[in-house]
């Protein structure tokens, strides 16, 4: 993702591009997160490039040069653009970082008196049950990592991880060698808004993960400070990589869908199947709204109602 920042302003004029470097150093300086930095970015390079290409049915005018010249009119626009060529939920994460975006012009920058996105609805999106990994899914790919080598070896650490804490793509996968303790099998994460949070392991990851730390020992990278390592070369396994991996295991494996995030799922759907506090769950993964509970909880949910529906039995006595 390095030197994201020239990729993304390349066609654009001067003022867009300059406002956007400025954003992007505002926002090293209150320690955003780089995935984070790269997602608001992108939407506002985005908008950008659909208002300097035209905008159908209307004018854009000197927005397509000066972001501090973009109306309400011109979001709506591009926002429809985006629920007709991606989806909405992909909408709904532009507008959320535009708001960003314009906020900090207005607030910060001081650059515009009010935000266009001020009167702009979020884009509706439909809430789908997030499917999870059945257990059984979870052995086969893990199987497809069954041998001695250092990257049966790293891929299974990895796999166990996510299955079983329930961790960020970018938590696990930015893990560094300290941030692991071996004695009192826990590891250390580094979640959003650069919030830390120890999660302990089992002995199963533990035993993936000593078997790894004796593998890495004996690498060409060893001298690196990050926990995963790559195969090739003298560099480490960034979670772009590690996302490219579980693609690759699923496929291995006879699995579609491999992601990380479906295990986070299928943490707090078992968290909750076997009603599990939402306060602890929430410190276990890292969350601070009330909301992602009953969000991630929604599957765990529908299965408990399915149950019950069938041990009530309604209707089978007629």
């Amino acid at each position: 993702m390095a030197g994201y920042l020239e990729r993304l302003i390349e066609g654009l004029s001067a003022e867009w591009a300059g406002f956007l470097r400025d954003w992007d150093r505002s926002l090293k300086a209150g320690n955003y997160p780089e995935t984070t930095r790269y997602n608001y970015l992108l939407a506002a390079s985005q908008l950008g490039h659909y208002l300097r290409g035209g905008v159908a049915d209307l004018e854009a005018g000197d927005a397509a040069l000066d972001p501090t010249d973009v109306a309400r009119a011109h979001i709506e626009y591009f926002q429809a653009w985006m629920v007709q060529t991606r989806s909405a939920s992909t909408a709904l994460n532009k507008h959320k970082a535009l708001q960003q975006f314009f906020k900090w012009l207005r607030d910060t920058e001081e650059e515009i008196d009010r935000s266009p996105m001020d009167r702009v609805k979020q884009p509706k999106t439909a809430k789908k049950l997030v499917p999870i990994i059945q257990e059984q899914d979870t052995t086969r790919i893990l199987d497809s990592c069954k041998g001695k080598s250092f990257v049966q070896l790293r891929d299974e650490a990895i796999i166990r991880l996510y299955s079983n804490t329930g961790a960020r793509l970018s938590e696990v996968g930015n893990l560094k060698l300290d941030d692991l303790d071996m004695t009192t099998d826990s590891v250390r994460y580094h979640g959003k808004g650069s919030k830390d949070r120890r999660v302990r392991f089992g002995p199963r990851t533990g035993r993936a993960l000593s078997r790894y730390l004796r593998a890495r020992a004996k690498h060409k990278g060893v001298a690196l400070p990050d926990l995963w390592l790559a195969d090739r070369g003298v560099q480490r396994l960034a979670p772009n990589g590690i996302k490219l991996m579980l693609k690759r295991r699923g496929r291995a494996a006879g699995v579609a869908h491999v992601h990380a995030h479906r295990w986070r799922h299928t943490f707090a759907h078992e968290w909750k199947r076997a009603g599990g506090d939402s306060g602890d769950l929430m410190l276990l993964l890292g969350w601070e709204s009330d909301d992602m509970p009953r969000h991630y909880g929604a599957s765990a949910a529908a299965a408990r109602a399915q149950e019950t529906h069938f041990r009530m039995g309604i209707g089978e006595d007629v």
